[in-house]
């Protein structure tokens, strides 16, 4: 009957004593103690795999893994004696790498333990009373150093080695905190203490030389080198819950103490703590450093995260964070009592798992994630949510996360999906517009433009064109990674775009507030309608899937529904009808038969199963029944291989014993044959030595022979060099006389050229030719000499080479001979020294063949490149002779342009001067005429004051119209105190027509004056236009002019270089020739370009001209017309009138 085999599938627990209950194996898996077991647990896809501990094994006491990630140890017990167990992690299964269990000091058990930055080290403590502090090469199983960590027995708590150095480590525990250095064998202390230390229950390495420890009473040390830098002390913060204190009482130890028997870690010794009337000072039991700091816990059920703060040597408190209340729990107000014992951060810190005394795991994520843009797909299936610059892609059903995109490099403004929800489009600030294939995850198109912000992006109905807006004001039409068309936003920024289902109609929010309707295509001119509508940035826009209504939302809180109709007022009519969905309905009746069938299946599933159940069984027996028959041939065949081996072993003992006997006779024989094979080599050497002597006098005369055809070639060697010397030297001293007369012959032309310039042109291709056919002569007989000099190396080099082949045949054989006679090593080591030295002879004198070689040829090249040089400055001077008239002639016609222009623009200077003079004329007259009607109106004000005072004495005399003399005496003084004066009597004379007339010419000036204005208004403005364009022309004509000087002035450099080069002087006509060659080819060309512009300028200050002619000329008819200058003459109609003439003079 087969056993019955059981396997761990899924454990739930975890066992909190354990020191260093928990860590990260990669970024989803992480490692903590659960039974007699390692549970490696992935976050993600919550499955589990176990490392079982050893067998027999009473419990874990520690853990610690590599920072390599390779390496698990483990602390245990195993039958009352202390074990390290390390696993290699790579492998799957894990499987054990090596065993640690011999040990040569005194040791209960393990407490701590802690792996070295390069994982060849780990560093372990005992438990007291011993409190070893052991340094293990563990994969060698070697105690580099063992000292005892404490004398007074204290408890030590945690152990860790520098993450930058392998040979620095740190121990806390109470009263301890000590930083040893391992150095010539042992561990030696370099920090030393001052005073009491506190009970340091964690501590962590936050660079390479700072280390933060905390303590039982809530206190935070930064100890840099040993010495403390910093100091804080937690704060306690009472939980929010309110609690009696008989619940405080009832939970005085929030972990469990184990019986004395089970192997409890040290952390029991720190988690009992007795509460008292006063309030608990929070307990700091674990610390980790990340990347921007540390977090460490902080009394029952708190987590502080730390951050350092930039440019200082201290931390601040960044977050706190709480355990939740676990309503699953039977007593939800435990949660937050228990105590966090340990804490990792995952290699991209992103994720902090802490656990506790009651045998729980907290996962906590570190990036707190903020959502600015969310977008619901059309089928409502899936929707799109922004955090910073990546997308997520979520299902609406089960909240699960099914994609991410990343790209953007800006904050993403918007999002939009297609009709069909395969393709999400995206818009930034970092001037990108992305479109994504849902179904890869990858972009398909692109289109990015870095000047832009985009604040929207719209998509067409059929999915080919993407509209979006930006901080550009335009609005952008873009197809297939193109921007095909960019509409102006005239002066505004659009902020919110949207485009109707039915694709004919786009709706934009700018930000002013207004939206505006235009249609598609998009109009290039200013065909749109605008409403007016909120007081601040349009932020989003949306049509109804009828496309009937449309809302917009602002900054300034507000949303507006809008009704869409067309231009007779009419609702927007959709092309194509919504479809209907492909739900049915379906009676009950239906429902019921179709339940009914659905358990008749199932009932004859059930029978099918059991049928094949009972097919299986018997198969099962019959395949039994086969093995048992296989299994019997198998032993069978087992015994009859047994029997033919047991012969074959008897066999080949036969043969061994045979090839024994073979061996010993060919022993013997092998012995006689090299004593007659010594005698017979004895004898040729006699002879070799024989011959050697007589080959040593013939090497002798050899040598002396050569050394006789050495000194021979030497001799002829150094003639024919000092002859070949003396030849080439002639040469170049013929060569430079030539070279002379030929700069003699270039100056001489220079001057015929400044005489009469086209008779040297032909003259000089005539002499030109003359000099090519001598200097080919010339050439040709040169490289025939050179070709038979070289010849003549030649004919050395060969004698040279057969020399040398023949002394190292001689050498060869020199070889040979030491190989035969060994025992005269001696007398020919001698040899090779002389030998030696004849060929260190041979080859310097072959280096100083070479070095003449290369003489001549170095000769040879600099005669090549001075006559490709002479050839190539001919050429350039006959260039530059061609280029120098026609480009003087240019510079003095851009000469005389320039100064037409400068001409041109005093000529406006001076009109601008006198329009200026006008314009100041006309407004002194403006305000004379301002000053007059001042005092006029004055004059009336004084009228309307006599006329009011009139008016009330004479109602005063009216009071006396019953009494005749008070009457008359009344009368006479209302007489000499209004008529009795002269004006009064002239005013009273004019008529109301002249007073008519001089209103109605006084309006028409008036009306004259004003177009006037507006005519020199606008003139102004014109000839300021052309002012402008005229400077910037002026503007590019100078900076062409200063190109070409740097031209010229390049060209005078290259012509200086030339000329002292053939040591040709320059003349002052040399000097000035550049200036008008370089010229010639950018004055062409500006000259062609701007023929017409200069045309153009011409007539329009012509048609200036005459426009201002005809203003002077209305100026001065106006100036003629009578009244012009007679305003304040004009006298008003006296007061005394009726009412009618009053309104008159006020008019």
């Amino acid at each position: 009957m087969s056993t019955v085999v059981a396997q761990s599938l899924h454990v739930f627990g975890l066992r909190s004593h354990v020191t260093n209950n928990i860590f990260f194996f990669d970024e989803q898996i992480v490692i903590f103690p659960s039974g007699n077991h390692c549970v490696k647990y992935n976050l993600d896809q919550k499955w589990q795999k176990f490392i079982a501990g050893s067998d027999k094994s009473q419990g874990m006491l520690a853990l610690s893994i590599s920072p390599n990630r390779r390496y698990l140890a483990i602390s245990e017990t195993v039958q009352d004696k202390p074990i390290i167990t390390i696993y290699e992690l790579s492998s799957i299964p894990c499987r054990k790498r090596k065993v640690l269990n011999n040990f040569e000091f005194q040791v209960q058990k393990f407490t701590s333990m802690a792996f070295s930055p390069d994982s060849k080290y780990l560093l372990t403590q005992t438990s007291p009373p011993e409190s070893n502090l052991v340094y293990w090469l563990w994969e060698k199983q070697k105690v580099m150093a063992v000292i005892k960590a404490d004398i007074q027995n204290n408890p030590i708590y945690q152990v860790s080695i520098n993450p930058q150095d392998n040979t620095q480590v740190c121990i806390t525990g109470n009263g301890i905190f000590k930083i040893l250095r391992f150095a010539e064998g042992t561990l030696k202390q370099t920090n030393f203490q001052r005073g009491e230390s506190p009970n340091c229950l964690a501590h962590s390495w936050v660079s390479e030389d700072r280390i933060i420890v905390g303590t039982d009473t809530g206190k935070l040390f930064l100890f840099e080198s040993g010495d403390q830098r910093w100091e804080t002390n937690i704060m306690v913060k009472e939980p929010t819950s309110s609690r009696s204190l008989d619940i405080i009482h009832e939970s005085e130890s929030l972990v469990e103490f184990p019986p004395p028997s089970s192997p409890a870690s040290s952390i029991e010794q720190m988690s009992t703590t007795t509460y008292t009337q006063q309030v608990v000072l929070p307990q700091v039991f674990a610390i980790a450093a990340y990347s921007k700091g540390f977090a460490c816990s902080a009394g029952p059920g708190r987590v502080l995260l730390f951050e350092k703060v930039e440019e200082k040597d201290f931390y601040r408190e960044s977050r706190e964070i709480r355990i939740p209340v676990d309503p699953q729990s039977n007593d939800p107000s435990q949660s937050d009592k228990q105590d966090v014992l340990c804490l990792c951060f995952s290699p991209s810190e992103e994720t902090l798992v802490a656990s506790t005394s009651k045998n729980q795991l907290y996962s906590i994520t570190m990036s707190l994630t903020e959502i600015s843009k969310c977008a619901f797909s059309n089928g409502g299936h899936l929707f799109a949510a922004v955090n910073g610059n990546v997308i997520h892609i979520f299902t609406t059903t089960n909240l699960e996360n099914i994609n991410n995109l990343k790209g953007h490099t800006g904050k993403i403004r918007s999002l939009v999906w297609n009709t069909d929800d395969s393709k999400l489009i995206s818009a930034g600030t970092d001037g990108a517009v992305y479109e994504w294939n849902l179904s890869t995850g990858k972009r398909e198109t692109e289109c990015v433009l870095k000047v832009c912000s985009y604040n929207s992006v719209t998509i067409s109905p059929d999915g080919k064109v993407i509209f979006a807006v930006g901080s550009d004001q335009t609005l952008k039409e873009i197809a297939d990674s193109l921007i095909l068309r960019e509409i102006p936003a005239f002066d505004v920024v659009y902020t919110a775009i949207t485009i109707s289902h039915s694709g004919r109609m786009i709706f934009v929010g700018t930000s002013v507030g207004t939206i505006r309707a235009m249609k598609y295509p998009l109009p290039l001119q200013r065909e749109f309608n605008e409403y007016q509508a909120h007081a601040g940035p349009v932020t989003k826009i949306l049509l109804t899937f009828d496309d009937q209504f449309l809302l917009t939302v602002s900054e300034d809180g507000c949303l507006f529904t809008w009704k869409v109709f067309d231009k007779e007022g009419r609702g927007i009519k959709r092309e194509r009808e919504v479809g209907f969905a492909e739900e049915v309905l379906v009676t009950k009746t239906d429902m019921e038969e179709k339940a009914q069938i659905m358990l008749e299946l199932k009932t004859r599933v059930e029978e099918l199963k059991m049928e094949n159940e009972y097919q299986l069984r018997l198969k099962d027996m019959n395949y039994s029944e086969k093995i048992k028959e296989l299994t019997d041939k198998f032993i069978q065949e087992m015994e009859s291989l047994k029997t033919k081996n047991q012969v074959l072993k008897t066999e080949k003992e036969k043969q061994d014993i045979s090839h024994r006997e073979h061996l010993e006779d060919l022993i013997e024989r092998q012995s006689r044959e090299l004593q007659d094979l010594e005698c017979c080599n004895n004898q040729k050497l006699l002879l070799e030595y024989e011959k050697y002597q007589e080959l040593q006098l013939k090497s002798q005369r050899m040598q002396e022979e050569y050394e006789k055809q050495l000194r021979d070639n030497d001799e002829t060697k150094s003639q024919a060099l000092e002859e070949l010397t003396e030849f080439y030297e002639a040469k170049l001293q013929e060569k430079t006389g030539l070279l002379e007369e030929a700069q003699e012959d270039v100056r001489q032309q220079l001057r015929e050229f400044e005489e009469t310039k086209k008779q040297i042109e032909e003259d000089e291709d005539r002499e030109i030719q003359d000099i090519k056919t001598k200097y080919e002569r010339k050439l040709r007989d040169e490289k025939e000499s050179n070709l038979r000099l070289k010849g003549e190396t030649g004919i050395m080099r060969k004698k040279f080479s057969s020399l040398q082949k023949e002394i190292e045949e001689r050498t060869n054989d020199i070889e040979l001979l030491k190989t035969e006679q060994v025992k005269l090593q001696g007398v020919i080591r001698s040899l090779e020294k002389d030998i030696q030295g004849l060929k260190r002879e041979i080859q310097e004198r072959d280096e100083t063949i070479q070095d003449k070689e290369k003489r001549i040829y170095d000769l040879k090249k600099k005669n090549q490149e001075l006559e490709k040089f002479k050839f190539v400055l001919d050429y350039k001077i006959k260039e530059l002779k061609k280029q120098i008239e026609p480009r003087e002639n240019e510079i003095k016609v851009m000469k005389e342009q320039i100064q037409e222009m400068e001409d041109e623009l005093e000529r406006f200077h001076k009109q601008n001067t006198q329009l200026e003079l006008n314009i100041t004329e006309l407004l002194q007259k403006l305000r004379a005429t301002d000053q007059e009607m001042r005092k006029e109106q004055q004059k009336e004000r004084d009228l309307e004051a006599l006329v009011r005072r009139f008016k009330t004495d004479l109602h005063n005399c009216v009071s006396y119209i019953q009494e005749p003399r008070q009457l008359k005496e009344k009368i006479r003084a209302l007489f000499e105190k209004y008529v009795q004066r002269a004006d009064m009597v002239e005013i009273a004379g004019l008529n109301s027509d002249l007073q008519q007339e001089y209103a109605r010419q006084r309006e028409h000036l008036e009306r004259n004056l004003a177009t006037l204005k507006k005519k020199v208004v606008k003139e102004g403005e014109l000839h300021r236009a052309d002012y402008v364009r005229i400077m910037q022309e002026n503007v590019s004509l100078i900076k062409e002019i200063n190109e070409l000087r740097r031209e010229l002035k390049l060209t005078r450099s290259q012509i200086y270089d030339l000329e002292s080069a053939l040591k040709v002087s320059k003349k002052t006509r040399a000097q000035e020739a550049p200036e008008s060659v370089l010229t010639k080819d950018v004055v062409g060309t500006s000259s062609t370009m701007r023929l017409n512009e200069q045309e153009e300028t011409g007539r329009i200050i012509e048609m200036q001209r005459l426009e201002i002619r005809r203003l002077r000329d209305q100026i001065q008819e106006q100036e003629q017309v009578p009244g012009f200058h007679t305003i304040a003459g004009v006298r008003l109609p006296s007061l005394v009138d009726s009412d009618v003439d009053f309104e008159v003079h006020t008019k």
